[in-house]
């Protein structure tokens, strides 16, 4: 394994470019198994769950040529295996969203229970009764999900009993060549989930509603793949980390090949820092200064359009280093609080009352070994990182390369001193 030796405090400086979106290009790569021929993805992140995505496609049959520089990916779709294994699942907690594809074009499927971040419970209920009401037969034996269908899926009225991304995504994609209409009540409406609609929309299905909480769709035999390479939009959540970067170091930092327009809950609540953050190019580019003192402030995250979970850890460790007392409650998962124990070991001041986090901040932070326990936690603490005196070794580190595009590397291209180290 892989450790990052940080050596702060630092101040950066200069542009930095945002990568492709992992929450979407992951949904868009299973996807492809409905496609009637090959389909091209351009703008693709290179990361660890890109990898073992594209493993667990090649398992079940299908050819994929991915070029890591230039970003792009060619899939001719094929399932000759309908089983997402144990070892490959495991890894990632978006393996769940190879059950509804698969059952759509196959007919059954025998997908392993996810694994990935250990943030909390997310319950796979909402995938299965939803194939259930599709008219699947549905099961789950020696922690795999069985699902078989005769003939093809049918549209059904799904209405969720709290919002569910993935479950969202995964029963859109059946529902693109389901039989008849299918209506999706109190939906999500984050920008990963408008975006896998506008990809079924381009393949021919009719769908009424994406950014809203009620999604129409009219099932068609099949997804015609789009001329064009797709690309993959900006990621919205390293985004916000390259945000809070600037923030947390006091630097100015240019953020260029963003979308604003997603961001708006988490721009606000910098913004209600005290951050002085300009958005130009029509959305495109931010522009982060803190020029003035910060001040200590209460955040909530929230479903979409509200303040999002994987910005909580990040939004928490600005407020580490700005005086006064500012909260965190955790409204999402129950378990996401886990890099709080790593930030006190650099001498952060967090009490944790349930759901939420207590921040005394404006302490100064020492360097220490800390360990990363999940994607957005380790994000968190690479910034601490750079905002503790001497040297941090954030060990752990594949969990931060799950989910960003060597982010060591843009901040060292900004001015940060970091080095990956065997461990």
């Amino acid at each position: 394994m892989q450790a990052l030796m940080i050596e702060g405090p630092t101040r950066l400086k200069g542009k930095v470019s945002v990568s492709g979106s992992k929450n979407t290009a992951l949904p868009f790569l299973f996807a492809s198994l409905l496609f009637d021929q090959k389909i091209h993805f351009s703008n693709v992140p290179r990361l660890w769950d890109i990898e073992t995505t594209l493993d667990l496609l090649g398992v079940m049959g299908s050819q994929c040529e991915w070029d890591k520089d230039k970003g792009t990916i060619a899939i001719l779709p094929k399932v000759e295996t309908a089983v997402a294994p144990y070892e490959l699942v495991k890894k990632m907690r978006a393996g769940i969203l190879a059950l509804c594809p698969m059952v759509a074009r196959v007919g059954h499927a025998k997908v392993s229970l996810p694994g990935g971040c250990a943030i909390g419970a997310r319950p796979v209920n909402f995938h299965l009764e939803g194939l259930r009401q599709m008219g699947a037969e549905v099961d789950v034996d020696g922690g795999y999900i069985l699902a078989k269908v005769k003939g093809r899926l049918h549209g059904a009225h799904l209405q969720f009993p709290d919002v569910s991304v993935t479950g969202t995504e995964n029963l859109m994609v059946a529902a693109s060549v389901a039989k008849g209409e299918t209506l999706l009540e109190n939906a999500a409406r984050e920008p990963e989930v408008v975006a896998v609609g506008e990809l079924l929309r381009s393949a021919g299905v009719p769908i009424e509603g994406l950014g809203t909480s009620v999604i129409r769709i009219q099932g068609v035999e099949s997804l015609k793949a789009p001329s064009q390479p797709v690309p993959i939009p900006p990621d919205r959540i390293e985004t916000g980390t390259f945000i809070a970067a600037a923030l947390v170091t006091r630097s100015e930092v240019v953020i260029e090949k963003c979308a604003a327009g997603e961001l708006e809950a988490v721009i606000e609540a910098f913004r209600e820092l005290g951050a002085n953050i300009n958005v130009s190019d029509n959305g495109q580019t931010i522009t982060v200064k803190s020029d003035g003192e910060l001040k200590p402030s209460h955040v909530s995250t929230e479903p979409y359009p509200g303040f999002p979970t994987d910005m909580q850890a990040q939004m928490m460790m600005v407020m580490c280093t700005i005086a006064g007392k500012s909260s965190m409650r955790e409204n999402i998962f129950e378990n996401r609080f886990m890099h709080v124990a790593e930030l006190r070991r650099l001498g952060a001041k967090i009490k944790i009352d349930g759901n939420l986090a207590l921040i005394d901040g404006g302490h100064p932070l020492k360097g220490a070994p800390i360990m990363a326990t999940d994607l957005r936690a380790s994000a968190s603490l690479v910034l601490a990182g750079l905002a503790a005196e001497g040297a941090t070794k954030v060990s752990r580190i594949y969990h931060l390369d799950r989910g960003y595009q060597r982010l060591d590397e843009k901040l060292t291209r900004l001015g940060a001193t970091i080095r990956r180290i065997d461990d």
